[in-house]
């Protein structure tokens, strides 16, 4: 993968560069929603065993996830793969806690992946993700995300799934518009930057397929098959998603198709225009040809003395002849359209 694949956008999170970043969210009946800040504080909370929590991790390292695990009863593999963040989308229940991998996208003139974990226990969530998302500043989830919790955390994790794929129709609406603007551009004006810029898209395409393609089958799973931490009231809103999923994957295959139709469409307007340059460099053969033929034909030894019309008439013939007959060529080959 790319330096520029691997780019990550700066965060409105208050720690610095590079810093692990917990922050996190508690709901009891008796005293709603609260915000965590820091292990300690969620260590603390997490001994109220009413409690439900949503956990969302910034660039987390190894100390502070082996924190959790502990904490959490994480699988090692679980925390394993959230550390190395080099996953494709998937989804795998381990024990009590159910793994998915999902991929935000961001289009900075080109496609960039952002890895999210996300770990859906009975009593918690927990998204872990680089800088280039930002959870936490998500209209649909800053809005009263405690009572989305008071829902459940399957609630929580419909809400994050749903606004990460909603994320993606954006992004997707400025792939067609620069693929439609390339469609004029290659009739227009073909160059060689139009076809750089269609090889740019095949693979951004080709990083979309591999990122949203596997997520299908996460929302298959999750809405026939009896996961236990999904209340079977929430099966309806995964199946929305679904829904969406199916659509840009849809999209996606037109999107390839359109590309690969306009690099057609590109390599035929550059044969189309050799073939133009061909039949004006054969015009010009054959005119000049003429000129040589006639010349050759007739010898102009004499060529020295032509200057003296009287003595050397038959060369301003010939010469008249070859002019004219060049001229007679090059009317036919302008009917033709070949100069």
């Amino acid at each position: 993968m790319s330096s520029r694949r691997r780019h990550e956008r700066g965060s409105p999170s208050k720690s610095p560069a590079g810093a692990a970043d917990l922050w996190a969210l508690s709901w009891t009946e008796a005293s709603g929603a609260q915000p965590l800040t820091g292990l300690d504080a969620l260590k603390k909370a997490y001994t109220d065993k009413s409690a439900r929590f949503w956990i969302d991790l910034v660039s987390p390292d190894a100390d502070l996830l082996d924190a959790l695990t502990k904490l959490l009863g994480l699988h090692p593999l679980v925390t394993e793969d959230i550390l190395e963040r080099n996953q494709r989308a998937k989804i795998e229940q381990t024990g009590d806690a159910l793994h998915l991998v999902m991929f935000a996208l961001e289009y900075q003139g080109e496609v960039v992946p952002h890895e999210l974990d996300i770990v859906l226990g009975p009593r918690y969530l927990l998204t872990a993700h680089d800088t280039g998302i930002d959870l936490r500043g998500a209209t649909v989830l800053r809005r009263d995300p405690g009572t989305h919790l008071a829902d459940g955390p399957d609630f929580v994790l419909w809400m994050v799934t749903d606004w990460l794929v909603d994320q993606y129709f954006p992004v997707f609406d400025k792939l067609g518009d620069e693929i439609d603007e390339l469609e004029v551009q290659v009739v227009r004006k073909p160059g060689t930057w139009v076809v750089e810029r269609l090889f740019t898209l095949r693979r951004d395409l080709l990083e979309i397929r591999h990122a949203v393609n596997p997520q299908r089958e996460i929302f298959n799973q999750l809405t026939n098959r009896d996961l236990g931490l999904i209340r079977p009231e929430r099966i309806v809103y995964f199946r929305d998603v679904y829904d969406h999923l199916i659509r840009l994957t849809d999209e996606l295959d037109s999107y390839r198709e359109l590309v690969s139709t306009t690099l057609d469409i590109y390599l035929s307007q550059i044969n189309n225009n050799l073939s133009e340059i061909m039949k004006r460099l054969t015009g010009v053969t054959v005119i000049l040809a003429t000129i040589g033929a006639i010349g050759g034909i007739f010898g102009m030894s004499e060529a020295g003395a032509a200057f003296n019309f009287t003595e050397s008439w038959g060369f301003w013939l010939v010469t008249l002849v070859a002019i004219f007959l060049a001229l007679l060529v090059g009317l036919y080959f302008r009917r033709r359209g070949w100069i």
